[in-house]
């Protein structure tokens, strides 16, 4: 019993501040979807389900909702083929510390402030003077090309921005999970006569599984829920709210029309699909992976 007191104690600090920063702040915006809600206003009202009905029908709602599923889709997609590629190549390396090197030079994109690094690539995707352009026309002849004001070209910068600032993470963690299978498994398979390729998709993959379902998982929920970069590069949701997405349009709505309540059901929604990558990711793990 005196252990069990011991642990409660323990865990007690750590389920207050889950309450105070996580539960709280999920009910409470919950709650507030259900009025019609103005934090400048003395008296909000009651009003159902209203705020739920209108997002059916609200245009700006419907596209953010589109551009978050085609960014989070396309983004986490060539992030996890990019990392684990490159995380293999780098694993291929004779010597630590090429290894350590490149891994380093990877992650340190995602050191640096989003916002900074944003408004850094807001000035190579520069129409006149951007680097972007220079370097498409002194190699390729290419006409400079307005990379933030069309709309056919927003989401694939931001998609650009976000892959060079976030593979870092998971060329790490795919990095310790390739390092961990044992190399017996390799050398078998060379006895076999195995390719590069053949190893990758037999051994390394099978073997990362657990890894791999984690990761994609994560990166889908990170991905949900990035703003940064649809602030500073998209600016006012892009042209034709190309750039418009589900977190940026909370934003816009709780604090530049002071519709809280409305934001509220935006953000419960955003919540339900975070929650469904959670559930499908935990029943994932309970799979069998390897040999």
């Amino acid at each position: 019993m005196k252990n069990n007191r011991f642990v409660y104690l323990v865990l007690l600090p750590i389920f207050i501040l889950l309450a105070v920063f996580f539960v709280l702040p999920i009910v409470g915006g919950l709650a507030i979807s259900f009025f019609d809600y103005n934090p400048l206003r003395a008296i909000n009202h009651f009003i159902g389900f209203e705020n739920f009905g209108k997002l059916m029908s609200d245009k700006i709602f419907l596209k953010s909702t589109a551009n978050t599923l085609i960014f989070v889709g396309i983004t986490v997609t060539l992030n996890i083929f990019l990392t684990l590629v490159l995380a293999q190549l780098i694993s291929m390396l004779p010597w630590p510390k090429f290894r350590s090197f490149f891994r380093v030079i990877f992650f340190m994109p995602c050191v640096a402030p989003l916002i900074a690094s944003s408004v850094v690539w807001g000035g190579l995707y520069a129409t006149k003077y951007g680097l972007i352009n220079n370097m498409l026309k002194t190699f390729f002849g290419i006409s400079p090309v307005n990379w933030l004001g069309t709309a056919s070209y927003v989401m694939p910068a931001i998609i650009i921005f976000t892959l060079w600032a976030d593979i870092g993470y998971n060329i790490i963690l795919f990095s310790a999970g390739m390092d961990g299978i044992p190399t017996d498994f390799y050398e078998a398979a060379e006895i076999d006569g195995a390719g590069m390729v053949k190893k990758f998709f037999y051994i390394t993959l099978p073997l990362l599984g657990r890894t791999v379902s984690f990761v994609v998982a994560m990166t889908i929920i990170s991905h949900f829920q990035m703003f940064a970069q649809f602030q500073v590069l998209a600016k006012l949701g892009g042209p034709e709210n190309s750039g418009n997405v589900l977190t940026y349009y909370i934003y816009k709505t709780a604090f530049q029309t002071k519709d809280m309540g409305y934001a509220s059901a935006i953000a419960v929604v955003l919540f339900v699909l975070i929650m469904i990558v959670t559930i499908i990711q935990q029943r994932l793990n309970r799979v069998e992976w390897g040999y």
